[in-house]
């Protein structure tokens, strides 16, 4: 005997909606830290902080990447 499933009607869950508090500091963030750090600090995976970082523009200091070796 087979059971039948009803479609249910659901709002989907919207996820990695940023506030205006996380944005503002990954703005002061990014350009300075280390990606996982600011990851951590916001809660949120490093490849979600990179995406928003890069769609949003921004960048790492010449300085910042001098210091670890990468300028």
């Amino acid at each position: 005997m087979a059971k039948k499933k009803k479609a249910a009607k659901r709002k989907k869950a919207v996820k990695g909606l940023w506030s205006l508090s996380e944005v503002k500091l990954l703005k002061k963030l990014f350009a300075n830290n280390l990606t996982a750090e600011v990851a951590a600090q916001l809660g949120r995976k490093t490849d979600a902080v990179k995406k928003k970082a890069s769609r949003m523009g921004l960048r790492k200091t010449k300085k910042y990447l001098k210091s670890i070796g990468r300028a």
